[in-house]
């Protein structure tokens, strides 16, 4: 069951980013949403594929592009979570860093999950039989496992969208070697694959932003907690399904030490 599961996540990303890469290969334009953030009708398009093949599992969908337009189902202890189209900052600047990012939940944690980014075909995939890594547009490659690397030298992944001068106390506490800058979900997926070690959140995300980068992480090993040292969980209606800020790492021991120097510099008055 979980095989065929995530199997079916995976085909609903791939179909979700065909309709994404025709609207990427002609011209488009974006509007804003009630927050300020910016959508296309790449979004939409993506969204209806997504929740289309996913509703014969009668599992609830709490879908980006659907709570902004105020349909939010009651969810229960298993839902999934869908951002069609994370990164559309990166979509509208045609840099390639964006995905679609499918999570399963239960009891408040992300159980399997699934991050394609459609301008590569690259794609990982998480669940209770690991981690893994494929091509996944016009047609699956040969899926590789992956798994973090606590050995490597310290990397740490910063948003190109969403960059905070906190990050600066944080690597230079945390004696950090370089960083690598990406868009969208793949920073949690850099980390899955061994190429960064650490990714300190400071700035507001949403559950759709992070359920399935978090399921793949987590399925190669790492963790993702909240600055108090909790995991990071889903369902949060009563906050809007905003999350708290938080830390990503290859390791636990590695997190509680980012989220104890998050919660220091957070503190400092010309950090806020």
């Amino acid at each position: 069951m979980t095989t065929k599961m995530l199997d079916l996540m995976l085909d609903a990303s791939m179909a979700a980013a065909k309709v994404i890469m025709d609207v990427y290969g002609r011209p488009f334009e974006a509007e804003a949403k009630s927050d300020g953030s910016p959508v296309t009708e790449a979004d939409a398009a993506a969204e209806a594929v997504i929740l289309q093949m996913l509703a014969p599992t009668g599992i609830p969908v709490l879908a980006e592009e659907s709570v902004a337009a105020g349909r939010i189902p009651a969810l229960g202890e298993r839902f999934f979570v869908v951002d069609p189209l994370d990164g559309t900052k990166e979509f509208i600047k045609r840099n390639g860093e964006f995905t679609v990012n499918i999570a399963l939940v239960e009891h408040g944690r992300p159980i399997m999950g699934v991050v394609l980014a459609p301008a590569t075909g690259e794609c990982f995939c998480g669940g209770p039989e690991g981690a893994f890594s494929c091509h996944g547009v016009g047609g699956q490659t040969e899926r590789r496992s992956i798994r973090v690397d606590c050995a490597a030298p310290m990397r740490v992944v910063a948003s190109r969208s969403h960059g905070h001068k906190a990050l600066a106390s944080l690597v230079e506490t945390l004696k950090v070697e370089s960083d690598v800058s990406v868009g969208s979900s793949l920073k949690f997926c850099l980390l899955a694959r061994g190429d960064a070690q650490l990714y300190p959140r400071f700035t507001p995300t949403c559950e759709w932003d992070t359920a399935a980068g978090q399921a793949v992480l987590e399925a190669a090993g790492g963790v993702v907690i909240t600055l108090d040292g909790e995991p990071l969980r889903y369902g949060k209606a009563a906050n809007d399904f905003l999350n708290p800020f938080f830390v990503a790492a290859s390791s636990l021991d590695l997190a509680r030490r980012a989220a104890m120097q998050m919660r220091e510099v957070e503190t400092l008055p010309h950090q806020v």
